[in-house]
């Protein structure tokens, strides 16, 4: 039954592994048995330090387009698709320019980069796994991040999209909806005591999530034991949800 559960002899591709969930799930995919490469426009030398069998991919996606290349000349099994962005401001003083930087990296890249993968393992033949990360904001409206609302709500919708289109044809695309997790974009929420109290109220599981939760989420979507699902959005939250 183990055997379910591990990724030896798949390459997985991680975008935005340099730190936090990105990083965790390469660490994670790695002990598995994979060979993961560490995608982003920072140094991943603290990731590459931590994983068993990686390498590094130096790659924009404020270019949507970015990863349109990255699968031609080579054979990836696993995407998973974490690279994000954030803008903080209300709604009545939003600038076009912070609804555009993020949707163009949250969702428009998730898009071509979807597309490029999947057009190579579909003239490979080959069955493939899509993880995109998408957030607990894919189901609620949240408070001040409009153009992150809107991106993580369309990270859902693609996911279901992209099943439709792919399970028959041997591509299993899903995601996982992180709730709290401590990574260095909550450090301001966790250290603010009534941010951090109301959050820790509400959930259940009376404390914070590791970035090591979402990457054991991510081996299981990636592996031989998730083949028979597709499009599913995998709250890993504590319980957040559900109260």
């Amino acid at each position: 039954m183990s055997d379910l559960f591990r990724l030896d002899g798949k390459r997985a591709l991680v975008t935005g592994a340099n730190t936090g969930i990105g990083q965790a799930i390469a660490k994670c995919l790695g002990d598995a048995g994979a060979h993961v490469i560490c995608a982003g426009r920072s140094s991943m030398d603290d990731t590459l330090a931590m994983v068993p069998n990686a390498s590094a991919l130096q790659i924009d996606f404020s270019d949507p387009m970015a990863a349109r290349d990255v699968f031609t000349d080579q054979k990836i099994d696993i995407l998973i698709n974490n690279a994000g962005i954030i803008r903080r401001d209300d709604s009545i003083d939003f600038t076009e320019a912070d609804w555009d930087a993020v949707m163009d990296v949250n969702l428009k890249a998730v898009f071509f980069t979807c597309q490029a993968f999947a057009k190579a393992a579909l003239a490979r033949g080959e069955n493939a796994k899509i993880v995109n990360i998408a957030s607990l904001l894919s189901f609620q409206g949240g408070i001040r991040v409009p153009s992150y609302t809107a991106s993580k709500h369309g990270v859902a919708g693609l996911t279901k999209l992209f099943a439709n289109e792919w399970a028959a044809k041997g591509i299993n695309v899903n995601a996982i909806a992180p709730g709290y997790i401590t990574t260095n974009n909550t450090e301001a929420l966790r250290n603010d005591p009534d941010r951090n109290t109301a959050i820790l109220d509400r959930i259940p599981a009376g404390r914070w999530g590791d970035a090591s939760d979402i990457g054991g989420a991510a081996v299981f979507l990636s592996s031989d034991a998730a083949n028979y699902v597709h499009g599913a959005t995998l709250n890993v939250d504590g319980g957040w949800l559900a109260r």
